[in-house]
Parts: C-alpha cells; sequence; structure tokens
C-alpha cells in the first residue's frame, strides 16, 4: 500500500464511552475530553446510543453510569461490541473509579443522594454500584483512579491519552513514564512499577539538592552510581520483552513509574533516560516498535516545575500542534 493510499484513507472516528462509579470523576473526564474537541453526551438512553454515533460529525464522548435509562453493563458491553465491529470507528472503554473511603468522603461532604441509595446508606449505594458496574471494569481500555489525582494531573492524564492526535489510533500503543515519590503515593494508573531508592541520593549533595533530575549536573551524579547503568539496561530490555506482549493483547496504554524518595532527582533521571531509549527507535521509520512515548514528572508537576511533554511523538502531531494542546 502506498503512502498516498495511506493518506486518502480517513482515520476511524474516536468513540469514547465514559463510565465508572458515582463521585469517581467521570463528569470531569467528560468536560476534559470536550475541550479536547468531542462531542459529549451525558447519560442518553442506551438505545439511543447508535443513532448518536451515526449523527455524529465528530469524536464523540458518551457518559454511561447507573443513572442512564436501561442501565445493564452487558447492555453497555453489547453496545460496544457494536460500536467495534465498525471499521470507521474506533470505539474505547474508559471506567473511573476512586476508593470506597474517597467517595464515602466526596459524598458526605456534598450531601448529594447516591444513585444507588434510594433507601439505604450512602456506603451500600457505592457497594452496589460496584457490584453493578464489574463487569464494565473489567473490559475497560483505560481505568482511571482519582483517588489521590489532583484535577490538573487528570487533565494530564486525559489530554496526553486522548487528545486529538490519538484519535486514529494509528500508533497502538501510547507509553507512559511517570517518576514519583514512593511516601506521595503509588500511582494508581501504573502498569508496572520501579524502585530507585537503592541509587546514590544527589539530595545529600548541598550543591544538588535544589536542582532535580532534569539538570545535567544531577542527572551525571546518578549515573556515576556503580548500578545506575545495569539498572537502566534492564529496565530497557524488560520494556523491549513486555511491550510488544502489550500490543499483541490490544493494550492501548502503558504507564511505567520510577520512584524514589522525593520524585525529583533519581526517578527523573532515569525517566529521562529510559524515554530517549524508547524514543531512538523512532529513528528507524519502518520499526514497529516506534511507540508514542510520553514523560510525566509527578512531583515536579505538583510543584509547578514541570509538565507532560511527549519523548516521542505520535505520528501526525507536529510541533505547533503539540503547543496549542497545552495552551
Amino acid at each position: 500500500m502506498t503512502d498516498t493510499m495511506h493518506e486518502d484513507t480517513p482515520l476511524p472516528r474516536r468513540i469514547l464511552l465514559v463510565t465508572g462509579l458515582s463521585g469517581a470523576g467521570k463528569s470531569s473526564i467528560l468536560r476534559i475530553l470536550e475541550d479536547l474537541g468531542h462531542e459529549v453526551i451525558d447519560n442518553p438512553p442506551l438505545g439511543m446510543l447508535d443513532e448518536i454515533v451515526a449523527r455524529a460529525e465528530r469524536p464523540v464522548a458518551v457518559g454511561v453510569d447507573s443513572r442512564t435509562r436501561g442501565f445493564d453493563a452487558s447492555a453497555v458491553l453489547a453496545a460496544l461490541a457494536r460500536l467495534r465491529v465498525n471499521p470507521a470507528l474506533n470505539a474505547e472503554l474508559i471506567y473511573a473509579t476512586a476508593e470506597e473511603s474517597v467517595l464515602l468522603r466526596r459524598y458526605t461532604a456534598t450531601r448529594r443522594r447516591h444513585p444507588q441509595a434510594a433507601h439505604g446508606t450512602v456506603k451500600e449505594g457505592i457497594e452496589a454500584e460496584i457490584r453493578l458496574t464489574s463487569p464494565l471494569r473489567e473490559a475497560a481500555d483505560v481505568v482511571i483512579d482519582t483517588s489521590d489525582l489532583p484535577p490538573p494531573e487528570l487533565r494530564q492524564l486525559v489530554e496526553a491519552r486522548f487528545g486529538e492526535w490519538s484519535a486514529g489510533g494509528v500508533d497502538g500503543l501510547t507509553v507512559a513514564l511517570m517518576s514519583f515519590a514512593f511516601p506521595a503515593g503509588l500511582p494508581r494508573e501504573a502498569d508496572m512499577v520501579f524502585d530507585a531508592r537503592f541509587l546514590t541520593n544527589p539530595y545529600y549533595d548541598p550543591a544538588l539538592s535544589a536542582m532535580t533530575g532534569l539538570d545535567a549536573a544531577v542527572a551525571d551524579y546518578v549515573a556515576r552510581d556503580p548500578d545506575y547503568q545495569e539498572f537502566l539496561d534492564r529496565m530497557a530490555g524488560l520494556m523491549d520483552l513486555v511491550l510488544p506482549r502489550f500490543v499483541r493483547e490490544g493494550k492501548k496504554y502503558a504507564t511505567i513509574a520510577i520512584g524514589c524518595s522525593g520524585g525529583r532527582h533519581r526517578s527523573v533521571t532515569l525517566v529521562e533516560a529510559l524515554a530517549r531509549r524508547l524514543a531512538q527507535r523512532a529513528e528507524n521509520a519502518h520499526s514497529p516498535d516506534a511507540w508514542p512515548v510520553v514523560v510525566m514528572h509527578r512531583e515536579l508537576a505538583r510543584q509547578g516545575r514541570s509538565s507532560w511533554r511527549w519523548a516521542n511523538r505520535p505520528r501526525g502531531l507536529s510541533e505547533t500542534t503539540e503547543r496549542t494542546a497545552h495552551t
């Protein structure tokens, strides 16, 4: 097939079904998707889903939860299956969740009635909804846990995974590399987690303490640890083994998290180094493993010192488009 034929073939239109637990952030996810150019419809009757998709001209995000008329997990999955057999569509299921204690606290703070607790307590309603939607969580392409995810980080996550550059799904797998601090909690979306706390810590060097792994002096210091190179090589080797298997399983997103004590020095250095390794695949235009790679430094973002960025842009995403997406 020639490049011209590829250019003349329209990309599949994205259809996102957004579901999950009440109070877990489904409405916030839909608002972000609307900002990204999706046509958003929240809680339409399930029987209208095919008509909504047929009439829409843009990517569509449809909110579906236990309040939806005719809601049934098997019916949602059947609707998703119908959409997926259409080659003109790229249908995905997003499931928003949070810990039960977090949901309970959110409902207590707002004093709202839980949709599954008409004749019981909020706790009973949450538990009922977890049971009701569990088949959707198991089938979801993406599970977003908002238990300890601040709104700016939720926006970063949704933008990185569902921006217009990925609407066609042509790259198959998007790899997210994230640095974090263990004391601040594990990233709930992580598929794999590595612990870099055994490496020499630049924090205790007064000249480096205020810097981050984005600074060459810190990166050089961390790289001088006698076990650094082998650790990096083994992580990269594991990526060579695991990521192609993710692709074969149909997985569209993989989050690789590397943590240290403060999330500013060792983990940042390693994420940047691993990102360069994965991005080098893109130098070979015919490499099947040249996946889009997005870099996120969680603790630096919380301090306003860094935002997410592409280490390897998806095909079709220019630097201009990327800058526009961040504004």
